[in-house]
């Protein structure tokens, strides 16, 4: 099969985005548990939490580096892949593109300080407050670059005339209404995603035999905050799906594999769906829970696919990647929760080779729903780049070049992978953190 411009120009941008999002989720989340482990450090005296922060600060600053580089390829990939998208909005979301440049420098500004004045102030919550703008500064970019993408979802803030944009309003299309759950939604996400991945890096030393304290501790911070986090983050998922079913029907009906207009929906998981009658065989359909979910009335009326014209349904395997988020979502949730009730049962070992291992697996289970989430929201969309004004087909480049540019990236970013990962191995593998306390223990 012959891949033309907009296919090579989609598979480029899906790849960047793919590869992007995973540093950029642990950029935006883990400067939280650095300050919350600095804090902790300095109100007990407990070096295991201040030396937690030194180390998650060194791998940090690693996946900022490489976050650096592949966001730097989007907004490349913006101008030469999608140039009819840009003349045709750009003016209106040019603000959140510059705001988000401006939160990352605020960002870097303190973390280089941050870096290099640990120990140097005789108050050391002088330091640790050092930590606040940088939270602050990860968190906008993110809402940032998420007020863009809400403003794709639901393009408002301009007057259409003559094909072109006018009266232009960047507040208006800067607040979407996509924007409160979407931004809400990618916050806790990020958080989330952070908590578990900083727990599967202790549970895999000891599962290495690397019984410590440290790591001990380590868990123990990441699943408390950990059960909040996930907690929070389906309630807000929960709140997205009554603003996709207000605002984008058809995205919330091709997940659901909803075709006909009713009431007292049902919420179907798993399942197969026939191609050409859309009859759905072998799902789980629990009575009335998708009208439930989607107005918070289990007689809710919930707008069906059929209702819209073919040309423009969302791909139908959507259903898959919501089905695979949603379920991963409750496997975080319920980790913590069994660790947290096997730590108040004096009589059971809350740091089992099981539950090690579930801790393990939540790290890559983590990242992954990160991605399918991206990509229920972006391939949810289409055929919309611009929901209801442009779509992707008229939006794409139609340069000859794109399928050797994608190559070019493709090699990219695996040299930023591989790199990435020998440098973040370099720096920990060969110095546990119980050495590296002693190490410093013997030098104050």
């Amino acid at each position: 099969m012959t891949l033309n411009s907009l296919d090579w120009s989609r598979g480029l941008t899906e790849m960047t985005l793919a590869f992007h999002i995973l540093f950029a989720t642990v950029g935006v989340g883990i400067p939280i548990f650095i300050s919350v482990a600095e804090w902790i450090g300095i109100r007990k005296n407990d070096s295991h939490y201040s030396l937690m922060a030194r180390r998650w600060t060194r791998g940090f600053v690693i996946t900022v580096a490489v976050g650096v580089v592949t966001g730097t390829c989007i907004g490349l990939q913006l101008s030469l892949l999608w140039p009819n998208f840009m003349r045709f909005a750009g003016n209106v979301i040019s603000l959140p593109l510059f705001l988000e440049t401006f939160a990352f420098f605020f960002e870097a500004i303190f973390l280089g300080i941050y870096l290099y004045t640990w120990n140097r102030f005789s108050n050391p919550y002088l330091h640790w407050l050092l930590t606040l703008p940088i939270i602050i500064g990860s968190s906008a970019s993110a809402v940032f670059i998420t007020m863009v993408n809400s403003f794709m979802n639901t393009p408002q803030g301009f007057t259409l005339e003559n094909g072109m944009l006018t009266h232009l309003d960047p507040l208006a299309a800067m607040f979407s209404p996509a924007t409160p759950s979407k931004v809400a939604h990618v916050l806790s996400s990020a958080y989330l995603t952070s908590a578990f991945v900083l727990a599967m890096i202790a549970a895999f030393s000891m599962l290495r035999g690397r019984i410590s304290d440290y790591n001990r501790k380590s868990i123990r911070l990441n699943m408390k905050l950990g059960l909040i986090l996930a907690a929070a983050t389906i309630w807000i998922g929960d709140l997205s799906a009554i603003f996709l079913a207000e605002e984008q029907p058809e995205k919330l009906a091709a997940a659901e594999w909803h075709f006909e207009t009713s009431n007292r929906a049902s919420l179907i998981i798993g399942g197969r769906l026939h191609p050409d009658t859309n009859e759905v065989t072998g799902a789980i359909k629990i009575p009335n829970m998708l009208s439930l979910l989607a107005t918070h009335d289990p007689n809710g009326t919930v707008i069906g696919l059929n209702d819209f014209p073919q040309d423009e349904w969302p791909p139908l395997y959507v259903h898959y990647l919501f089905d695979a988020m949603v379920g991963i979502g409750f496997y975080l949730l319920a980790v913590p929760v069994l660790f947290l009730v096997l730590s108040r049962m004096k009589s059971r070992n809350a740091y089992n080779r099981w539950v090690l291992g579930a801790i393990l697996a939540g790290g890559p289970f983590s990242l992954l729903a990160i991605e399918l989430g991206w990509f229920y929201a972006e391939v949810g969309r289409l055929p919309w780049i611009l929901r209801g004004y442009m779509r992707v087909s008229d939006a794409a480049t139609t340069s000859s070049n794109v399928g050797f540019t994608f190559w070019l990236f493709a090699a990219l970013y695996l040299l930023l992978g591989i790199v990435c990962l020998l440098v973040l191995s370099k720096l920990f593998r060969n110095k546990p953190a119980e050495l590296e306390l002693e190490e410093r223990r013997i030098i104050l």
